[in-house]
């Protein structure tokens, strides 16, 4: 098994893709309407057909007619085991495969009129077929038995039914992550008309590669994978994030999105062969197949008039982190500045992309990008033991370094000192203290940095440190709590 979805699409609801809302909505009333009632009504039915008594009289003359008759429906053995395990439900789904049978049932070939049962067998069995529902689910599934081109209209009603809530809610799912991206890009008119294209092109290749087979093909997974395969060629060699599974690996990849289309086909033709599930492969293929050759021509047909989906800041990010990670190995470095430098702008809280930005920058000590980076840096959120070391450590590169000279804004040094002071890098702070007062001595927050520096050389048990803040502390701040201290220390 292998399945990929993209992770980082989003729909927008300033123009919701109702749309694809709106066939959701359809296939749940559909199997929670109709088809639900069926199921119940057919349980109903058959609870009925075994407190009747009916299998004694039925099940054993039914497996004497598969024996001596051509069935290829369903193996004998199976039926067997289901009359001893009591599943009259499979039993009665083969019975009901088995025209042949039942036209003698009818006939009274079966159980006989000389039968001691008779009579009570042809009111029970009359009883039962009035609680057999009319037939819903097969009516409008397709019949790959018949003729394909019998009754075309399932080609499309098929489509959207389903056959229990696993397969509802699972075909759902991928309805919603690839058709809303494709309604919003092609728009919606071509877009139910290549999701109804893409239903008939599944239902076509399913009645061709199942033709004569037993069975009833159903499901929108054939029209959802149109829309995988349309996906593919819409992005076709922009690079996304999938992801995917293959048996019991996982992970995701980032990849161009038109890879996926030769991947999905080659998992559906190499299950098609070697599963024994009852799953229909080829209607997938036939609309992947569908639905990227709609697309194609779409695009070939309509290019000014395609419009992809906007990628996301996080695929904007990663693809400027990519560019500029190409361009370092190619020893392209001041491209690859300006490059950091733009993902650094689309998430200026990624460390990892600061970190580089800053160390590309720092090759021009005399550049913007070398001062800005800086600035960015001294702005991160250092939450962390890690990311406050990598911002004391651009502290010195950038403070030894920047020429003609630093350029620290105010707010910089007060929240850069403060931090230091705390972490315990008590001569950087000092530093900083001292630039903030040197260049703005009257900001609101100096005296608060001032007083952090000194309760921090205090802390560490170093008095003369401490007290060569007082002087200044005495001209802007005298009877603040720390110069009293201060003052009690000289005393001392």
């Amino acid at each position: 098994m292998f399945f990929a979805i993209p992770l980082e699409n989003k729909p927008t609801w300033r123009n919701p893709p109702w749309l694809t809302v709106l066939i959701i909505v359809i296939n749940l009333v559909v199997f929670f309407g109709p088809q639900q009632q069926e199921t119940e009504a057919q349980e109903a039915a058959t609870a009925y057909y075994v407190d009747a008594g009916l299998p004694d009289l039925e099940f054993e003359p039914f497996l004497q007619h598969l024996q001596t008759n051509a069935f290829d429906a369903v193996p004998v053995a199976l039926v067997q085991a289901a009359v001893t395990d009591g599943q009259a439900d499979m039993v009665l789904e083969v019975m009901r495969l088995e025209a042949k049978f039942l036209a003698r049932l009818r006939r009274h070939e079966i159980v006989t009129p000389q039968h001691p049962r008779f009579a009570a067998w042809q009111r029970e069995r009359a009883a039962y077929e009035a609680r057999v529902p009319p037939v819903f689910t097969e009516r409008w599934a397709q019949d790959h038995r018949a003729p394909l081109t019998e009754r075309p209209i399932t080609w499309l009603t098929a489509a959207f039914l389903h056959a229990d809530i696993g397969h509802l809610l699972g075909n759902m799912l991928f309805l919603f992550l690839f058709g809303f991206t494709v309604e919003l890009a092609i728009g919606r008119s071509w877009y139910l008309g290549f999701y109804l294209a893409g239903a008939v092109g599944s239902s076509l290749l399913s009645g061709w590669a199942y033709a004569g087979h037993v069975g009833h093909g159903l499901g929108a997974s054939g029209a959802i994978s149109a829309l995988m395969a349309m996906y593919a060629v819409l992005y076709r060699f922009q690079r996304i994030n999938f992801f995917y599974a293959v048996l019991f690996y996982f992970n995701v990849v980032r990849a161009p999105a038109i890879v996926l289309l030769p991947l999905w086909v080659a998992n559906e033709v190499g299950q098609h062969f070697w599963s024994d599930s009852n799953v229909g492969y080829m209607a997938h293929l036939g609309g992947l197949l569908t639905g990227a050759a709609l697309m194609m021509s779409f695009r070939a047909t309509r290019t000014a008039k395609v419009v992809a989906p906007p990628l996301t800041r996080q695929q904007l990010f990663d693809a400027e982190v990519e560019t500029a990670q190409g361009l370092s190995l190619r020893m392209k470095l001041e491209a690859a500045c300006a490059a950091w430098a733009r993902a650094v702008k689309l998430c200026p809280d990624n460390q990892m992309a600061l970190e580089r930005y800053f160390q590309t920058a720092a090759l021009w000590p005399d550049k913007e990008h070398f001062h800005r980076a800086a600035g960015l840096v001294f702005r991160l959120r250092a939450s962390d033991a890690p990311a406050l070391a990598f911002q004391h450590q651009a502290f010195k590169t950038y403070f030894d370094q920047a020429k003609p000279h630093a350029r620290l804004k105010a707010s910089d040094m007060v929240r850069l000192g403060t931090r230091f002071a705390r972490a315990g890098f008590l001569d950087d702070a000092s530093k900083l203290c001292q630039a903030l007062c040197a260049t703005d001595p009257n900001h609101a927050e100096a005296v608060d940095l001032m007083c952090v520096c000194a309760n921090a050389r205090l802390r560490a048990a170093q008095n003369e440190a401490a007290l060569a803040w007082l002087p200044a502390l005495q001209r802007q701040a005298p009877q603040h709590p720390t110069t009293l201290r201060l003052l009690e220390l000289k005393a001392a």
